[in-house]
């Protein structure tokens, strides 16, 4: 298989200047429609460019933002530390986490969406969304906030999906006119059987196109390669649900 091509960008934000890659297919011919990746909690690392590497293959151009920019330049932690040690792993959600706040993150996407919209390897006008862990409550919030821009919207282990917040993502689903994917594990506290059925409820009350379940035996963080809980055959299944999604969206009439 050929392997997709990664380059460096900084994207201006209201906020300073973000960090990004860009991944586009090494083969075929542009333009390509576009993903925009939601990182974990982890951060940018290798096990998120594999991710992103992956779907650039399928015939995507996949922008992966540093997320964590607000906070300066940083080394993400090995995995098992960060979910092993329950006080690093709240110095450091600390540290990082706090800055992304709905309002701060959607104005982000703004900027993100932008940076697509001139680029000439890019499908015009719809894009995809994904995330992961914390970056599922953003690309979900990504279709809410941008309806006319967001066509799939995609959350993988995703946190913060359904909260009694009054800016929860699950409450955007009015808004939304992107096909939803939801992919979630039996066994994760932060996407309970209660969080499933209310999501599920809310876009089905907004008549939103989508698939909520869970996956049997899996824990949260399943897919990055290098998480301690990260399961070969679910993450498969994870990039077999993705690329259905998007080749049912992005590659169809919706980006015409």
């Amino acid at each position: 298989m050929a392997e997709a091509t990664r380059t460096a960008t900084i994207i201006e934000t209201r906020d300073g200047r973000c960090p990004a890659s860009l991944f586009r297919p090494s083969a075929g011919s542009s333009p390509w429609p576009a993903v925009i990746m939601f990182m974990d909690g982890v951060g940018i690392r290798p096990a998120m460019f594999e991710v992103a590497a992956r779907i650039a293959d399928a015939g995507y151009v996949v922008l992966l933002p540093d997320l964590f920019y607000r906070s300066g330049p940083y080394e993400a932690p090995d995995p098992a530390k960060l979910f092993g040690d329950l006080e690093f792993r709240k110095v450091w959600l600390g540290e990082r986490r706090s800055k992304l706040t709905f309002t701060n993150v959607m104005s982000d996407v703004a900027a993100f969406l932008e940076l697509l919209a001139e680029d000439q390897t890019v499908a015009q006008p719809k894009v995809g969304t994904t995330g992961y862990c914390m970056g599922g409550q953003f690309a979900l919030a990504a279709a809410g906030h941008f309806p006319d821009r967001v066509a799939a919207a995609a959350s993988f282990h995703g946190a913060g999906l359904v909260t009694d917040a009054p800016d929860s993502p699950h409450l955007l689903a009015p808004r939304m006119k992107a096909r939803v994917y939801v992919g979630g594990a039996t066994q994760d506290a932060s996407f309970t059987d209660d969080m499933k059925q209310r999501l599920g409820e809310a876009l089905t009350a907004a008549s939103v196109n989508h698939v909520v379940e869970t996956y049997e035996g899996l824990r949260h963080g399943w897919v990055p390669r290098d998480m301690p809980v990260h399961d070969p055959a679910g993450a498969e299944r994870h990039f077999r649900e993705l690329l259905s999604l998007y080749g049912a969206t992005l590659k169809g009439s919706l980006n015409a």
